[in-house]
């Protein structure tokens, strides 16, 4: 990324991510999504709070064009949310392509009057690979989900058959427990 763009992009980040932040609560519905940009208590407000924080974040890792260790972090934060509300895959990782509108709305004419048309899709490419990213981290959330939602269920079924007495607690050895004074077992009998 040369030089001058990237400077052009860190002298105007603010608006940027103040344009990314407002695309990306249009997602919501129009009540929630004046909440989110509103409440400005972290503790009121995490989802918004989680999102305008991790949007900062992923902004400076690609402007710093960081390793993805940290990236994964921070998408995985925002990612979270998005699969917890059960947003489509598309939905879910469509705010990372919000950012090439929030920057082109943002330096769309100072990119074409200095030439730099070159320099932003090299910095488009670099969001295409977060998105891939994003998707991939999604998906691990949901299989999270999936597996915690399916435990939940097969606990839940197995306390009911417990409790119809359908099932009787099964020891993981032959051994029989003793009621005698030191509490010792009695071994197979």
């Amino acid at each position: 990324m040369a030089v001058e763009f990237k400077d052009l992009l860190s002298r105007r980040k603010n608006s940027i991510l103040s344009k990314w932040f407002d695309a990306v609560l249009e997602m919501y519905p129009s009540d929630t999504s004046h909440f989110l940009k509103s409440q400005k208590d972290r503790f009121m407000n995490p989802v918004g709070h989680t999102i305008s924080q991790g949007l900062g974040d992923l902004l400076d890792e690609l402007l710093e064009g960081a390793g993805s260790d940290k990236t994964s972090a921070f998408l995985d934060n925002i990612i979270k949310v998005k699969a917890i509300q059960e947003f489509s895959p598309s939905q879910a990782i469509s705010f990372v392509f919000l950012l090439k509108r929030a920057i082109r709305n943002t330096l769309g004419k100072e990119v074409q009057d200095r030439s730099m048309c070159d320099e932003l899709l090299t910095f488009e490419s670099r969001i295409d690979s977060l998105a891939l990213l994003a998707f991939d981290i999604y998906m691990q959330c949901r299989e999270k989900i999936f597996e915690i939602r399916a435990d939940e269920v097969r606990n839940r079924t197995f306390r009911l058959l417990e409790q119809a007495h359908l099932i009787c607690g099964v020891q993981d050895d032959d051994t029989v427990p003793q009621d005698d004074n030191n509490g010792k077992e009695k071994r197979k009998r």
